[in-house]
């Protein structure tokens, strides 16, 4: 009886073990994206606000501008592209918008930490990431009361069941770093502020679970060391650049910014016992493409596809787009390269398309992930 007992218990225990693991292998169907972030992830947010991102942004996929900066996708796009779900709508965009699948409340420029200056003034956007949530917060709400009035509201507004089952994904801190760099600020004195960045990163995380979020996708901020804007602007000793063209210093910063970030996460993961959280380290990936160029098909792994003059195909005063009066005609002289599917670089501070598909394709398995969970499988818990 005793033995029949303990096989009966095996048995069990057995069932309940493949029970977990089955619903851990299990893809997540998440209804929805909310996207927080900066240029890295913003599909209209700023060109809504103040004036598209010109042409040749978007040539490469949509065929003129898009509201990216970028000759075509992101890597949100190919994000919601794998689980089956439309392009997201930036929030602030009032034209053509679709959020039944999400809203991005990304622009270019955003910072974690509000700036005490104008978009004019630095180039930083004034939706920061608690204006950002601030949008997601009263999003919420009315959205469900749109799609009360049925019509075509009801086609337009996500489900009210669906933002607690949805994706929660954010990139966004390389501006805050990038900020204090251009204050001229040193290194050490952006290193001293950067607790403070991610404290308040950790609140707005924290505000989102509040209002129902479970599952949060969270990449890390890539080597800005690499970005020819970092590199024209900010001076630096030959004998701080790396053997791949980077500055050693802004890469190291952005590492330091990484590491806090992941010991912030794992403190999130505490506080939030009921959340599945997962850390994307999107530098490795980045930084992959520029120092292994021939094993990822580049050719160009620093100087940018689109813009003028200089060592690194770069002017900020007269970048991608950018156009010269020459006896009173308008002359584009920030023009994009013939191939931008073998740069890494497309204007001199993002990413052209392709690269961003490289840098999906390396994350989305969870290779690059703690814990190593899959985009399509992280609602799941891994502890």
């Amino acid at each position: 009886m005793e033995s029949h007992s303990s096989t009966i218990l095996v048995v069990l225990t057995l069932l309940v073990s493949l029970s977990a693991v089955s619903l851990a292998s299990t893809s997540c169907n998440f209804p929805a994206v909310f996207n927080f972030g900066d240029s890295n992830s913003d599909t209209g947010g700023l060109s809504a606000v103040f004036g598209q991102a010109r042409s040749p942004h978007g040539e490469s996929f949509f065929h003129g501008p898009a509201g990216r900066y970028c000759d075509g996708r992101l890597v949100i796009d190919f994000i919601a592209n794998s689980l089956g779900l439309p392009y997201l709508s930036a929030y602030l965009d009032s034209v053509g918008s679709n959020f039944t699948h999400g809203a991005n409340f990304a622009t270019a420029g955003s910072t974690i930490r509000p700036q005490n200056t104008t978009i004019q003034q630095s180039g930083f956007s004034p939706i920061s990431l608690n204006v950002q949530y601030n949008e997601f917060y009263d999003f919420l709400p009315r959205s469900q009361v749109a799609r009360n009035r049925g019509g075509v509201f009801a086609q337009l507004m996500p489900k009210a069941e669906d933002f607690s089952r949805a994706l929660y994904t954010f990139d966004i801190g390389q501006n805050d770093l990038t900020a204090g760099l251009f204050l001229n600020m040193s290194v050490a004195q952006v290193k001293a502020f950067v607790p403070d960045v991610l404290d308040k990163f950790k609140d707005v995380v924290k505000y989102v679970h509040s209002q129902g979020g479970r599952f949060f996708w969270i990449h890390n901020t890539g080597p800005v060391g690499c970005l020819p804007y970092v590199l024209d602007r900010l001076p630096v000793l030959a004998s701080e650049v790396d053997r791949h063209g980077c500055a050693t210093p802004f890469n190291e910063l952005a590492q330091f910014f990484n590491l806090g970030l992941k010991h912030a996460v794992v403190q999130l993961r505490k506080e939030l016992p009921s959340a599945a959280i997962t850390y994307v380290d999107v530098y490795k990936a980045k930084f992959n493409l520029i120092s292994q160029p021939q094993k990822h098909g580049v050719e160009e792994p620093i100087r940018a596809c689109c813009g003028h003059g200089g060592k690194y195909n770069f002017n900020p005063h007269l970048g991608c787009g950018g156009k010269i009066k020459v006896h009173g005609k308008e002359i584009l002289v920030g023009k994009s390269c013939k191939d931008p599917s073998v740069w890494v670089n497309w204007d001199g501070v993002h990413y052209t398309q392709a690269a961003n598909k490289k840098i999906f394709d390396q994350i989305v398995d969870g290779s690059f992930s703690n814990p190593p969970v899959p985009l399509k499988m992280a609602c799941h818990k891994h502890h």
